[in-house]
């Protein structure tokens, strides 16, 4: 049993292991560029002809960076079993989004010839078309800037902690990786990035707990050292009724996130969303199992967090897999955090220039002219170039502030965009006004509710937020004027258009 060792130790093996990584997924970048250079419907969404098997994975791993191998674990390391009900809420969701959600998505995005989310809203709401792509832009930059950066500032941690690199310099690697491979081959390159970057995870999450729990002597033992420890850690409802709702509330983010959703328009065929789902449910549930127990058997070994580097849990996954794994599985598992990174960081680069590209400038501000599809792809690649430099200064100059606006963004997303999908989706009655209300009161209430501690301590901000955004897109939506495609659209979402 490791006792009070305070730092990481990385070797040769481990960092050829991690460089190989590195240099596989500049590898697919390179691959992919031939084919994302044919248009923005192959850059954006990969021309919608992406396999079953990728879309199950990519959305599954863009949704969870680095927090759940870094994050997640820690909190299970601290809480016990009552931190499950934190990766409960966006599996169920996610289940529902794959089955039902994505399908009536996807049927109508290849008939309204939809690249983007904001295309969507666009295409089912004409009268207030460019309102909603303006409003939908605006709101995807503001929170997915702070994402984004905080994937860089997260990547130079890891290289400081695992390389001994200076943090900015760290920083500086991780956004000129992602910045390499998404320029160059867009959605194709970042999806089949996001497969070895899944298969990566999914390793690192299955081994070290298994090694973890037969060290211990086996679960059952583990069980028992842990309630010996504190009873509590071993009871699942060891939470207020406030707390357990706020975590099963994460998964409310998941249908209003872009960089989840534009998986779902991406694949090839809407019925292979079946299988899809099947896998990324699969991945979902054995990811969530793997990072859970390792935060339980990584209380027993270290029973306090002083044990761990820096006294702080978060560094319990990267720490353990240094103590228990030969050197190149732990080259493998710091390149598992790298991909946990990357993969929401690269997604989200793809969804933010989509809105600028195709939501501002090919829609609203050259909607009257004709635009060759070369001219759109070169921009695109500009405005990640962009988009990366910018995130890079934020992560740099401003870490503080990029990891608050991180805490909130997926909540921001969530409540701005989720309610409003699922309207458009599913309520014949939604008007274009009741989608602007929503999502317009979802991100001011998300925003006011994380700047008020009073508020803050109540429940997480994504559950006010979403729900204000609901009721507020439905009464709007009650005493506004409908569009008339309605019966035309319906039609086509459930597959009869």
């Amino acid at each position: 049993m490791a006792e009070g060792v305070q730092e990481i130790v990385m070797d040769r093996v481990a960092l050829w292991a991690f460089l190989a990584y590195l240099l596989g997924i500049i590898a697919i970048g390179f691959f992919s560029s031939r084919f994302s250079s044919k248009g923005i419907s192959e850059y954006f969404v990969g021309g919608r002809k992406i396999n079953r098997f990728v879309v199950g994975l990519s959305a599954v791993v863009s949704g969870r960076s680095a927090w759940l191998l870094i994050g997640f674990t820690g909190m299970a390391y601290t809480l016990g079993a009552a931190a499950i009900w934190a990766v409960v809420g966006y599996i169920v969701v996610e289940v529902f989004l794959f089955f039902h959600y994505a399908r009536r998505l996807r049927r109508y995005a290849e008939v309204k010839n939809c690249i983007t989310v904001p295309d969507f809203f666009a295409s089912r709401f004409p009268r207030e078309a460019v309102i909603l792509r303006l409003v939908m832009v605006s709101v995807i930059l503001i929170f997915m800037a702070g994402y984004v950066a905080a994937q860089f500032v997260a990547g130079g941690k890891t290289f400081s902690s695992a390389f001994g690199i200076e943090e900015t310099s760290g920083v500086l690697l991780t956004a000129g990786i992602v910045l390499v491979y998404t320029v160059v081959g867009g959605f194709l390159a970042v999806s089949l990035t996001d497969v070895l970057q899944a298969i990566l995870m999914i390793l690192s999450l299955m081994i070290l707990p298994i090694i973890l729990i037969v060290d211990l002597g086996g679960y059952g033992l583990m069980v028992e050292a842990l309630s010996a420890l504190d009873p509590n850690l071993v009871d699942p409802y060891a939470l207020t009724i406030g707390a357990m709702i706020a975590s099963l509330g994460i998964g409310l983010g998941s249908p209003g996130n872009p960089h989840i959703i534009s998986r779902y328009i991406s694949i090839e065929n809407e019925k292979q969303l079946i299988t899809a789902g099947i896998v990324g449910t699969f991945w979902n549930i054995l990811m969530a199992a793997g990072a859970f127990f390792i935060g339980f058997a990584g209380r027993v070994l270290l029973p306090e967090a002083g044990m761990l580097p820096a006294g702080d849990a978060e560094n319990l996954f990267v720490y353990l897999a240094s103590q228990y794994l030969p050197s190149f599985l732990f080259g493998l598992v710091i390149a598992s955090v790298f991909a946990a990174i990357m993969s929401s960081a690269d997604s989200q680069l793809l969804v933010a220039a989509s809105g600028v590209v195709r939501d501002f400038f090919e829609k609203v501000y050259y909607r009257k002219r004709t635009i060759q599809q070369a001219f759109l792809v070169r921009m695109s690649r500009i405005t990640v170039f962009v988009l990366v430099l910018g995130a890079l200064i934020m992560g740099i100059l401003a870490e503080d502030l990029v990891f608050w606006l991180v805490l909130f963004a997926w909540a921001g997303l969530g409540a701005a965009i989720g309610p409003a999908s699922i309207l458009a989706l599913y309520w014949r009655g939604t008007t274009g006004a009741g989608i602007l209300a929503a999502m317009i009161s979802g991100t001011i209430v998300t925003i006011v509710w994380r700047l008020t501690p009073a508020l803050r301590e109540i429940t997480y901000e994504l559950i006010p937020g979403f729900t204000v955004a609901l009721i507020l897109g439905i009464v709007v939506s009650l005493f506004t004027k409908k569009p008339e495609e309605i019966d035309e659209d319906f039609a086509i979402m459930k597959g009869d258009g």
